[in-house]
């Protein structure tokens, strides 16, 4: 199992694609709410996962990965390791292509579970600083 492939972050961050974001909430002190916004300014369309269901950035939010209309490229994960391995599962039900573990979001099973299912897998990572390391504003 590939984990967090060099040419895959650099796909993912620079390929337009439609990012689920689970976690993402109003509460602009979460990491999730200046890091959608990241993901969203380098051109990707974000869609809220939230209980919730807020709109944020301007996206209508939705309170589960089911309930996303269309197709879903990459999602990221902001809930706690211990609930990570269900919203991965989640995204394997819904066709989704890639997810994307933030840092400090670490289950091997779950990402072993995503790359056998044909998922791009990124664990322990932030896009945001990934992003910025390519030089991506």
């Amino acid at each position: 199992m590939e984990l967090n492939d060099p040419e895959v972050i650099r796909r993912l961050l620079t390929t337009p694609g439609r990012w689920a974001v689970v976690g993402l909430s109003t509460n602009t002190a979460r990491p999730a709410y200046g890091v959608a916004r990241y993901v969203q300014q380098i051109g990707h369309e974000i869609v809220p996962v939230h209980p919730h269901a807020e709109t944020v950035h301007g996206a209508p939010g939705y309170a589960s990965l089911a309930e996303v209309p269309g197709r879903v490229d990459v999602v990221d994960v902001f809930v706690n390791s211990a609930l990570a391995g269900a919203v991965v599962d989640d995204a394997i039900a819904v066709g989704a292509r890639a997810v994307w573990l933030q840092l400090g979001v670490v289950d091997e099973d779950a990402a072993r579970r995503a790359a056998d299912a044909g998922l791009d897998v990124v664990m322990d990572r932030c896009p945001a600083i990934e992003g910025r390391a390519l030089g991506l504003s």
